[in-house]
């Protein structure tokens, strides 16, 4: 059975549910994050003040000289989550099959479902008209045989549009990807890659996979095969918490691991 994998990701959502929420902060720069005065950190931002450069993990104090008009609001979790939990239901009527990667996207394994003459595309497109619609939302989605692909899609025609790459396209389309698109070849990766003379997957294929593996290791087999666009991975649906951190940032410098101990 042809596996069918959509990616859906919400367009700068928590800055989104802000503007739908203010009609004043529609056509402005605006950002959620902590204030700059106490060292806070941009969460997202929308599209207006990308334009001067602010994006997500930015200091606040740096955005704001970026974007003197940058307006910054704190970020409400609780009210985020319910917003998260309303757009999984509408996922719910397409698949229970749906792995959460954060509250802002999902992945959707369609593959078995029959609404829209069993279309991955259609439920797209119908899925995001129903977030728009119901919640005055938007978001982009990316449709594949597999999650890499659509992961990949899904931020291609942002914000509030769709890539589709069918079975018979997944060749052409990864042959000249770059290999910083890849999900988990970050910029240190990928500069190591290139160093090694190694920048598409094609360059990749013409390592051929023995050669990659004994130069990368692990990481050359993976790369082996999101150069053909292999990605086998299932849906995780159900997962055990193995971890738990909290951070705090504090607005002045501590001088000395006692008095940080004691904050």
């Amino acid at each position: 059975m042809q596996r069918k994998i959509i990616h859906v990701d919400m367009d700068c959502f928590y800055a989104a549910v802000e503007m739908r929420n203010n009609p004043l902060f529609r056509d402005i720069p605006l950002a959620v994050g902590g204030a700059a005065d106490r060292r806070g950190v941009i969460s997202t931002c929308n599209y207006i003040a990308r334009e001067f450069g602010v994006h997500s993990a930015m200091a606040t104090s740096y955005a704001i000289r970026l974007c003197p008009n940058l307006t910054v609001v704190p970020g409400r979790m609780q009210y985020y989550k319910e917003i998260s939990g309303q757009i999984r239901d509408i996922f719910r009527r397409y698949t229970d099959i749906v792995e959460p990667l954060s509250l802002d996207e999902a992945y959707l394994d369609v593959s078995e479902a029959d609404h829209c003459r069993s279309s991955a595309t259609l439920m797209a497109e119908e899925i995001r008209t129903s977030i728009r619609r119901e919640l005055d939302l938007t978001a982009s989605a990316g449709v594949a045989p597999n999650k890499f692909i659509a992961k990949i899609c899904s931020d291609l025609n942002k914000p509030d549009g769709q890539y589709v790459v069918a079975p018979n396209e997944v060749d052409d389309f990864v042959k000249d990807l770059r290999l910083g698109k890849i999900p988990g070849v970050g910029k240190v990766t990928e500069k190591r890659l290139e160093d090694m003379g190694l920048s598409t997957c094609a360059d990749i294929r013409a390592l051929g996979e023995e050669e990659a593996i004994r130069k990368l290791g692990n990481l050359g087999s993976l790369l082996f095969k999101r150069a053909y666009g292999i990605d086998d991975r299932e849906l995780t649906t159900t997962w055990i918490r193995k971890s738990l951190s909290v951070e705090k940032t504090f607005p002045a410098d501590i001088p000395a691991a006692e008095l940080a101990v004691e904050a």
